[in-house]
């Protein structure tokens, strides 16, 4: 079956895909022969499905080869919905952009929205795993820990959903450290898991709060795991866009484009955004940086 989805122009599927590398960690894929992007994911019913999502003339449109009931249709489209952000308005930040040579040009590329996971959990799960570690290191510890956990596919038992709180949470510390090789993140994400299990902590509902940023970021930093560079990014995938998610790669870059290559620290990569206000973060995520050389 085929659900069709409406969007907030403009909007480009391939940009959501593109904005970051979550596209390259497991349950998510891309389909090779329609260049959509693929997901396996389980429904609250229990039911694991396969959703191939593509851009159409209305919105976009998500095909799940099974029937659906209109509970698990409502949730799909309520997944897809958040996942791709397609209620988001970016009009007042591309107004802005439309004066810097720098970001003229998101506005023409439907630029602005960063793909996300259907839940903060799992997205608070990658990030953590992709601090302190390779690119790839990220990418293999993801495999992982969706294959032992996930709940396999019944179209494709290789591909697997992405775990649920209550089933990370039933392991222990030295399985996800030896089978799954989180290493020192272990701990953090088995904290998570069970704090997400016993209802201790709703992270689901920190989508929708209505907070100041401020308190938002309070809360994130609250997570074991989470430091300034993941809560940045959180804030991100929520909507947030007051912090810059810092890291080697925003150091220099700002150093190559506004410091002749000295060194930086965070707050030079804050300051260089500062008067971009509630849009800093984005802007600095869509800058287009000149600087292309060798690490």
């Amino acid at each position: 079956m085929i659900l069709t989805l409406s969007v907030c122009s403009p909007f480009s599927l391939s940009a959501v895909v593109r904005s970051h590398g979550w596209v390259r960690l497991a349950p998510f894929g891309t389909d090779a022969r329609s260049g959509g992007l693929t997901r396996v994911e389980r429904l609250d019913s229990g039911r694991v499905v396969e959703l191939l999502v593509r851009e159409a003339a209305s919105g976009v449109s998500v095909e799940v080869q099974d029937r659906l009931t209109a509970a698990e249709q409502e949730q799909v489209i309520a997944k897809m919905t958040w996942m791709l952000g397609l209620k988001q308005d970016f009009s007042a930040f591309y107004a802005l952009a439309r004066d810097d040579p720098k970001l003229a040009h998101v506005e023409e590329r439907a630029q602005g929205r960063v793909l996300r996971c259907p839940t903060l959990f799992e997205d608070t799960i990658k990030t953590i795993l992709t601090t302190n570690t390779s690119w790839a290191g990220t990418i293999r510890m993801v495999e992982a820990l969706v294959s032992e956990f996930g709940d396999p596919s019944p179209a494709d038992p290789a591909r697997h959903a992405f775990p649920t709180p209550d089933r990370l949470a039933s392991t222990d510390e030295e399985t996800l450290r030896s089978s799954v090789r989180l290493g020192y993140r272990a701990p953090y994400v088995l904290e998570l898991a069970r704090a997400v299990a016993l209802d201790e902590l709703d992270l689901e509902s920190l989508k929708s709060a209505n907070i100041p940023t401020a308190e938002l970021r309070k809360r994130l930093l609250a997570i074991k795991g989470v430091g300034e560079y993941a809560m940045a990014n959180l804030l991100m995938l929520l909507g947030r866009y007051d912090f810059i998610p810092v890291d080697s790669w925003a150091l220099k870059m700002v150093s190559h484009e506004w410091h002749g290559g000295q060194p930086v620290d965070r707050s030079e990569v804050e300051a260089a955004f500062e008067h971009w206000g509630m849009w800093k973060g984005l802007a600095y995520w869509f800058w287009d940086w000149s600087y292309t050389g060798e690490a």
